[in-house]
């Protein structure tokens, strides 16, 4: 099987997520406050990194060891779903033209990553809460391809990682604010105005939100 593609190699290779998943998930099941697992993440408009600047990142981990998200407000335009089938053999019995492959971080951006709805689940499926899920065998393609797959999904090219203590360090400095997430702000296919819909849920106009604002 052709592997020109890193989501491809990740797929087929599902001990790099599981290994992830030990070192950042299970403490935090344990012990969720105050950690942000499971929370959106969104970027300050003080943000300097180009990368993040008005991003919206789903935590799937977050403790003292360090913290993992996948950004869900940005498409990738150099690869597509059915690109993705085809590198993989697999024909879709009625492949669907939502699906998109998103820039899910600067991190390992050639390793693929499946966020989606806890209702599909495998082996080598790491829950995140009770309702999200992350899973990277080729087989959750094969599901989805053949309309057997969760009820929501994103595909993610890469993700965002910070070390023990970082990001929370990043809060503190006005980096990062924080609010609950939903199905349709973790997997709804309006990216374009998906930071400004975190923002207002939280009660803030984005028009009004400085650079020297403070945090939640």
């Amino acid at each position: 099987m052709a592997q020109s593609n890193g989501f491809v190699t990740v797929l087929i290779v599902p001990q790099y997520l599981r290994l992830l998943c030990i070192f950042f998930v299970g403490p935090i099941l344990m012990n969720e406050s105050p950690y942000l697992t499971g929370q959106l993440l969104l970027a300050m408009p003080s943000m300097l990194d180009d990368r993040f600047a008005k991003s919206v990142i789903y935590m799937c981990a977050h403790n003292e060891e360090g913290a993992m998200g996948i950004v869900v407000n940005r498409e990738l335009e150099s690869i597509t779903f059915p690109d993705l089938l085809n590198q993989l053999g697999i024909e879709p019995l009625n492949p669907d033209p939502q699906i998109k492959i998103h820039f899910g971080g600067p991190v390992e951006s050639g390793r693929g990553f499946v966020l989606h709805t806890a209702d599909f689940t495998q082996d080598a499926t790491v829950a995140v809460n009770d309702s999200v899920a992350l899973t990277t065998t080729m087989d959750i393609i094969q599901a989805i391809a053949d309309e057997e797959g969760p009820n929501q999904c994103l595909f993610a090219l890469g993700y965002a990682g910070w070390g023990p203590g970082q990001l929370d360090a990043e809060i503190k400095e006005n980096g990062w604010l924080h609010v609950t997430s939903d199905d349709d702000l973790v997997f709804g296919s309006e990216l374009t105005n998906k930071w400004e819909r975190c923002m207002r849920k939280l009660g803030i106009d984005p028009l009004m939100l400085s650079d020297d604002a403070g945090h939640a």
